[in-house]
């Protein structure tokens, strides 16, 4: 009998190779203005407008641009948490100070130079960011395979933490389906630069 769990990853890593193709196509252009449509239609989502701690991340390269979202987060005073990618693919988290607190890091990230407040800090956010490659119409969400994102979701639910989860994409990464695993978890709502769409109701914060 054929081993499905198996057949599903080349399936994964063969979508994640059309869609990382796809993305070094966008020009600079491309970026920014999906950036600024980006922050202005995820800040009116009511939970991360009305959230007083969100857990982001800074985008690199041609991911979607996530820097004018966290600017305008910070300036409304809300408390920004960005991950610090540790030895183990484990994420731990510090507090969003403005551009000049972030410091490049391996794997050209950019991650926050202050005081490292652990794992589990990620507990007390609203509202989580979760980067990705593709969301389909369940609300399922495609990541890049490293794992850190599935141990951040299953630390939440360890602790029994319900953030609302949130994937910025491109207009084209919202796809009709994409392979899943048994540890996967469907996000509430993925921010597009057309907009935002929703898979479940909004959530209180």
């Amino acid at each position: 009998m054929p081993d499905s769990g198996r057949q599903r990853v080349p399936d994964k890593a063969g979508l994640r190779t059309q869609l990382l193709a796809a993305r070094t196509l966008l020009t600079t252009e491309d970026v920014q203005r999906a950036t600024a449509a980006l922050a202005a239609a995820a800040l009116e989502l009511p939970e991360l407008a009305e959230a007083r701690t969100v857990a982001a991340y800074v985008s690199v390269g041609r991911e979607p641009g996530t820097r004018a979202l966290i600017d305008a987060l910070h300036a409304r005073g809300v408390r920004v948490l960005l991950p610090v990618l540790m030895a183990d693919n484990d994420l731990d988290w510090g507090v969003y100070e403005g551009v000049e607190g972030l410091a490049k890091a391996r794997l050209g990230l950019l991650e926050p130079s202050g005081p490292r407040l652990g794992p589990d800090a990620v507990t007390e956010a609203d509202a989580v960011l979760l980067p990705g490659l593709a969301v389909d119409a369940r609300g399922m969400r495609l990541g890049r395979g490293g794992g850190s994102y599935d141990r951040v979701l299953a630390r939440l639910a360890r602790v029994g933490a319900d953030p609302a989860l949130v994937v910025l994409l491109y207009a084209h990464e919202v796809v009709a389906r994409v392979p899943e695993e048994p540890h996967d978890h469907p996000v509430h709502a993925v921010v597009t630069p057309d907009g935002v769409r929703r898979f479940t109701a909004p959530r209180p914060v």
